[in-house]
């Protein structure tokens, strides 16, 4: 719960310019929880495992993708217009 409220506290304190960077950080991490759930899915160790590593997969991927999304509408917005 913690983290929630430092996350949502330090993310309301950048400015709109800084939001595109953070994203793309935000997407490289995202990326490495990715490719240690597919190494944790693929050691089948239990169950238990295999599920947790699947549903970090889906999430993590849910993620990237509404990372690019924001930082494809963010980077719209620097565009000029004809």
């Amino acid at each position: 719960m913690l983290a929630i409220f430092v996350g949502f506290y330090v993310i309301t304190k950048v400015p709109p310019l800084l939001h595109t960077p953070l994203m793309s950080g935000s997407n490289a991490l995202s990326g490495i929880t990715i490719v240690g759930a597919l190494v944790s899915a693929g050691t089948q160790h239990s169950t238990l495992t295999t599920w947790l590593a699947f549903a970090a997969v889906v999430f993590a991927t849910i993620n990237v993708v509404g990372g690019f999304l924001v930082t494809h509408r963010m980077l719209e917005k620097f565009k000029k217009r004809n």
